[in-house]
C-alpha cells in the first residue's frame, strides 16, 4: 500500500507540474505579442499570481536617471498607496535584489532584516514570505517581479522559484521590445507632426515678394528641425503702400503653426473688409483683441508691422513686443532700433503706438526673428546681437540677397556641429 501511494502521489506532481510547464509556454506566447506597454505589465503580474498560486504580486520598474525602483503593477492586497513610492537600490527586499541582481526566496520575511515593514504598514497588508526576481536584459536591470504569500500557508518551492526566474527573464526582454516599439512610435509621431507643421507653415508663407518701387527687397525663412511657428508676409495694399509683417509665435510643431494661420486668416480679412480706410494703430490693436478671443493665454506672438510708402519713403512702424527692428541710414556708422509699439499679441488688451521714420536712398532696414541672436554652437554660446549688428555694419553696402547670405553664412560656421534650433527669419530691405 505504501508503494502504490508513493506512485499515486509521484503522479499527481507529475501532472501539477505538466500543467505549471504549459501554463508557462502559455505565458511566454502572449507576451511575445505586441501590446501597449501597460496592458504587458498588468499581464505579467496577473500571470506570476496564477503560476506561483500566490495572494498578490507586484512589478517594479527601475528609473536609471533616477537609481530608483517605482511600482507600475500591483495585483493583490490593497497596495495601490505604493504606486507613487520610490524604492532606492539596497532599500527592502526589492531594493536589495534590485542592487545585487539576484533572486530570493523569503518564507519568512519578519524574520529577514532586509524586509522593510513600513510598506506592510502603509498597506495594511501582511506579506508572510515572497520571491522577489531581479529583470536583466543584456546584463541591464529593466525592473524587479515579487511574487507574494503562497496559498494555502505554504512555503514557496525552488521549483517556484526557477519558474519565476524563467518568466523574469522572458519578462525583461518583452518590457524593453515594447519600450523600443514605443520610442519607435513616438518617434514617427514626431515626424509626421513636424512634416505637418512645415506644411502649414509654408502654405501661408507668400510665394514670391511682390514688386515694389523704390526699394529692394530680401526675405528668407530657414526652418529648424523642430519647427517653430516663426512667419512673414508682404502685401501689397495699394500701388504705393505695402505692408511688412513678421512674427515669432510661442511654442513649437502644429500648434505654432495654427497660430501662423491665425494670423494669416486676420491679415487677409482684415485687408478685404478696410483696404479703403487702413488704420494701422487699428489694425494692430484689432488684432491683438482677435488673438486675445481666439486662443489660450499660453498662445501669443511678438510680431512687427512696417507700413512703407513708396511715394513719399515713409515707413510707419508698430512693434508689438519684437525683436528690435534695424535702421540704418545711409552714411551711418551705427544701427537705429526701432522699438515703438506696445506688448506682444495675444496677451493683454492695451493701447499701442507707432513710429514713423522718412527714409532715403541706400538706407538699410533688417528685421529677424530671434533664431539669429539665440543660435547656438556646441559650447551652447549664443551667437549673440552683438555679433548680428556688426555683420550688418560691416558688410553695409552688400546687396540685401548678398548681406543676407553673409549672415546666414556666418551663422552656420558659428554653429559648427550644433543643430539649428530654432526657425529663422531674415528680412533686408534697401531704399533706391
Amino acid at each position: 500500500m505504501a508503494t502504490h501511494s508513493t506512485i499515486e502521489l509521484n503522479k499527481h506532481d507529475y501532472v501539477s507540474l505538466l500543467k505549471r510547464i504549459k501554463f508557462f509556454q502559455n505565458i511566454i506566447h502572449e507576451l511575445s505579442i505586441h501590446k501597449p506597454l501597460q496592458e504587458l505589465l498588468d499581464q505579467i503580474i496577473t500571470a506570476s499570481k496564477k503560476l506561483l498560486d500566490s495572494e498578490a504580486a507586484s512589478l517594479l520598474l527601475f528609473n536609471k536617471e533616477e537609481k530608483a525602483l517605482y511600482f507600475h503593477t500591483i495585483a493583490g492586497g490593497t497596495a495601490t498607496t505604493l504606486k507613487s513610492r520610490a524604492v532606492n537600490l539596497g532599500e527592502g527586499i526589492a531594493g536589495w535584489v534590485a542592487e545585487k541582481k539576484e533572486s530570493l526566496i523569503i518564507n519568512d520575511c519578519y524574520s529577514d532584516p532586509r524586509f522593510n515593514k513600513s510598506f506592510d504598514i502603509s498597506t495594511g497588508f501582511y506579506t508572510r514570505n515572497m520571491i522577489c526576481v531581479p529583470m536583466i536584459n543584456k546584463n541591464e536591470l529593466v525592473g524587479v517581479i515579487q511574487s507574494i504569500n503562497k496559498k494555502n500557508n505554504e512555503p514557496f518551492s525552488k521549483e517556484d522559484l526557477q519558474l519565476f526566474e524563467s518568466l523574469s527573464a522572458q519578462c525583461a526582454i518583452a518590457i524593453e521590445n515594447e519600450r523600443l516599439i514605443e520610442i519607435e512610435l513616438k518617434a514617427q509621431q514626431t515626424k509626421l507632426e513636424l512634416e505637418t507643421a512645415y506644411k502649414i507653415q509654408k502654405r501661408f508663407l507668400p510665394e514670391k515678394i511682390p514688386n515694389i518701387n523704390n526699394i529692394d527687397i530680401s526675405v528668407r525663412l530657414k526652418s529648424a528641425k523642430e519647427v517653430g511657428g516663426d512667419y512673414f508676409t508682404v502685401i501689397k495694399i495699394d500701388d504705393a503702400n505695402t505692408l511688412f509683417f513678421v512674427a515669432d509665435v510661442s511654442g513649437k510643431s502644429v500648434p505654432a503653426a495654427l497660430i501662423v494661420s491665425t494670423l494669416y486668416s486676420f491679415l487677409q480679412f482684415y485687408f478685404i473688409i478696410r483696404k479703403e480706410k487702413i488704420d494701422p494703430i487699428d489694425m494692430v490693436q484689432s488684432f491683438n483683441r482677435f488673438l486675445i478671443s481666439s486662443t489660450t493665454p499660453d498662445k501669443f506672438a511678438t510680431a512687427w508691422f512696417g507700413f512703407f510708402n513708396s511715394e513719399s519713403k515713409n515707413l510707419l512702424s508698430i512693434n508689438a513686443g519684437h525683436n528690435p527692428i534695424y535702421l540704418l541710414k545711409n552714411g551711418a556708422e551705427k544701427l537705429s532700433k526701432l522699438s515703438i509699439g506696445g506688448l506682444m499679441l495675444g496677451n493683454i488688451d492695451l493701447p499701442y503706438s507707432s513710429e514713423t521714420v522718412s527714409l532715403q536712398e541706400n538706407d538699410l532696414i533688417v528685421f529677424y526673428t530671434d533664431g539669429i541672436p539665440e543660435a547656438m554652437n556646441s559650447k551652447q554660446e549664443e551667437f549673440g546681437e552683438e555679433k548680428f549688428e556688426s555683420l550688418i555694419l560691416t558688410n553695409k553696402n552688400f546687396s540685401p540677397d548678398n548681406l543676407s547670405k553673409t549672415i546666414f553664412d556666418e551663422l552656420k560656421n558659428y554653429r559648427g556641429e550644433a543643430e539649428q534650433s530654432d526657425d529663422i527669419i531674415l528680412g533686408i530691405l534697401r531704399i533706391k
